[in-house]
């Protein structure tokens, strides 16, 4: 018999949800890799990744502020 816990452990990696949270920034997903990714992402990876990523979004529009405000 198998152990409950192992038939909802999540295996992709914190790269792999990297790349699905880059992804869904755009807007740009397929429903194959949005059902994949739900099932095999790590809830806490994707919430650590998206505030990541929302992290990496605000500065680089500080830096292209600062760049064109510069000129």
């Amino acid at each position: 018999m198998q152990d409950p816990k192992q038939g909802r452990q999540r295996k992709s990696s914190f790269l792999a949800t990297m790349k699905a949270i880059f992804w869904s920034f755009f807007g740009i997903r397929k429903r194959s890799d949005y059902e994949q990714d739900a099932a095999q992402l790590n809830p806490v990876h994707v919430i650590v990744a998206g505030i990541l990523g929302a992290l990496i979004f605000i500065g680089t529009l500080l830096l292209i502020i600062k760049i064109v405000v510069a000129k």
